[in-house]
């Protein structure tokens, strides 16, 4: 059976992150995905430049709506933009805490542009984090969150995933790829303990919707019913190969996307070349 995923987050008119990159991870892992938007972006790959919101109100009949027709097996959150829609979303998902909720607390897109007011850092404290099965934050949402420094180290990355738990989440996943040299651990905290994640940092600029395709790809493994350190395993394998072919691609002057479909177009490349 096809599973179903929902993605609640804002629109990349160019195409890498935010919904548009959550839809292309769905359908790169195999399942089926929709979409509830929370706010229209003007943006590229050198920066965001306008932002419109969506009423919380209209967020919330989306998201109903979905629910109300559709079997819906994972949920992932992004860009949630201000207090009233973390409010109304979280309104509108809680009777649905039997699935997966898998919460990405995008704060700043990747040229710098903040995505969410300080206002709703407290609301999605307060309201998302408890419903969330795993949050994945870098280490300045991690930071923020935490209204502390941002982490440098691997032993304060564990420190502020683990305190992150605390405020409600099943479990945290802290990436560290704001962390200096050549290596880019995440670390998994949940009632179990700590998992580390290792990866080498892949040298390109094309990085952007990094985070919003982690997190869909992990809620695409849930999904599925991967158990956690498998989800995330298997969902850090598809992006750092996206990231490595991220280069193939031709898109923009600035950071651009990754190759969310490395393996489908490598395949189709190779069947083209062995018809000729």
């Amino acid at each position: 059976m096809i599973r179903n995923v929902l993605s609640i987050a804002g629109s990349d008119p160019s195409g890498g992150a935010g919904i548009q990159a959550d839809l292309k991870a769905f359908s790169a892992r195999g399942v089926y995905g929709m979409a509830v938007l929370t706010a229209l972006t003007a943006q590229n790959t050198q920066g965001v430049s306008g932002v419109q919101l969506v009423p919380g109100a209209f967020v919330a009949d989306q998201i109903r709506a979905v629910f109300a027709d559709i079997r819906v097996d994972a949920i992932k959150i992004g860009m949630i933009a201000n207090a009233e829609i973390a409010e109304a979303v979280a309104g509108a998902i809680e009777p649905h805490q039997n699935i997966p909720i898998v919460l990405d607390p995008v704060m700043v897109a990747k040229g710098g542009a903040a995505l969410l007011d300080l206002s709703a850092v407290e609301v999605l404290t307060r309201r998302l984090l408890p419903l969330a099965t795993l949050l994945t934050p870098n280490l300045p949402e991690a930071a923020a969150l935490l209204n502390g420094p941002t982490a440098g180290t691997r032993a304060e990355m564990a420190e502020q995933a683990q305190s992150l738990r605390v405020l409600g989440p099943k479990a945290v996943l802290v990436k560290g790829g704001h962390l200096s040299g050549n290596a880019s651990p995440d670390v998994l905290a949940t009632a179990s303990g700590l998992t580390w994640f290792e990866a080498r940092r892949v040298p390109t600029a094309n990085t952007h919707g990094t985070g919003c395709t982690l997190s869909s790809a992990l809620a695409a493994e849930l999904a599925k019913g991967a158990e956690l350190p498998v989800a995330v395993a298997d969902a850090k394998a598809y992006l750092a190969l996206a990231v490595a072919r991220a280069d193939t691609l031709s898109v923009g002057s600035g950071h651009g996307p990754v190759q969310h479909f490395h393996e489908l177009w490598q395949m189709a490349a190779c069947e083209t070349e062995e018809q000729r």
